[in-house]
């Protein structure tokens, strides 16, 4: 289930996965809730382009670190690479 920042007040959050386009952030959110794992999602800047760099924003999604090894098994499963 999504969750706002005061969730992850007394661990520092892990990032598991970075959605590059709103599509990608959507079905994720889909999956991460139809798991029952809480996790936060927020905009941030990245660093994109091949040829021509430039920064993007993207959907960053975090977990608590007791449930990042779960959370990552998931999106394996379900053909994400997670973030290292």
């Amino acid at each position: 289930m999504k969750r706002e920042p005061e969730y992850f007040q007394d661990a520092e959050p892990e990032l598991i996965f970075v959605a590059k386009r709103l599509r990608d952030a959507k079905a994720l959110e889909s999956v991460l809730d139809a798991a029952g794992i809480d996790y936060g999602v927020e905009a941030d800047e990245y660093l994109g382009g091949r040829i021509f760099r430039s920064m993007r924003v993207g959907a960053f999604f975090y977990v608590r670190p007791e449930l990042r090894e779960t959370a990552v098994a998931l999106l394996l499963e379900n053909g994400y690479v997670p973030a290292k």
